[in-house]
């Protein structure tokens, strides 16, 4: 029965270890798309950043720092950011929305009329700067999330290689033998017996 136990608990732990592996496989894919969209994300990040400095730059030699200051008083608090999730493998990946359409003129706070094309410029280039870190900031998390679930896969493959299934199969080879010595004692118990029949019918 321990033997018939043991040999169960092997195939059940060869199952377990396939499907692991190929939950790994699948994450290590996931996990290399979203590296390459991050990369990608980060770049256009880094060139959006630059651009709106510029244009801010400029916009402050066009109509100088203090309209600017006054429109940035009136400008209004960014749309709420959604936070969903969405399911790889059995981990929780952050789905981050946000409002990619920049505010009408009316909603802006401030009037075109009382300040000039400048200050619009900046304000929709510093829109686009906070709509590409939502979404390099959905990548990082969603990177984050998936190393932390392939480091704790491997450490369950390794364990199921390592130690679970040798230790499973050492006992299969100690119950084996086992068992081979008891039956080759009671075939020698059973020869012994017959031979003592055998002397006393003579």
């Amino acid at each position: 029965m321990n033997l018939i136990s043991t040999k169960k608990k092997i195939g059940l732990a060869k199952r377990g270890y396939t499907l692991l592996k190929r939950k790994r496989e699948v994450l290590v894919i996931e996990f290399l798309k979203l590296l390459n969209d991050s990369t990608k994300d980060r770049g256009y990040m880094q060139e959006v950043l630059q651009n709106s400095y510029k244009t801010l730059a400029v916009s402050s030699t066009y109509v100088g720092d203090i309209p600017l200051d006054e429109a940035a008083n009136y400008v209004k608090e960014p749309q709420p950011i959604k936070i969903q999730s969405k399911n790889i493998m059995g981990v929780r990946i952050p789905e981050i929305e946000h409002s990619n359409e920049n505010p009408s003129i009316l909603d802006r706070g401030y009037s075109l009329l009382s300040t000039s094309v400048a200050v619009d410029d900046v304000n929709e280039s510093f829109n686009e700067v906070l709509n590409t870190v939502v979404d390099v900031a959905k990548r990082e998390q969603g990177l984050k999330r998936l190393v932390l679930e392939v480091e704790k896969v491997k450490r369950r493959v390794n364990a199921l290689e390592y130690v679970l299934l040798p230790n499973l199969n050492k006992q299969t080879k100690y119950i084996s033998m086992r068992l081979e010595e008891i039956e080759r004692d009671t075939f020698s118990g059973l020869k012994h017996v017959k031979k003592r029949l055998e002397e006393k019918e003579d």
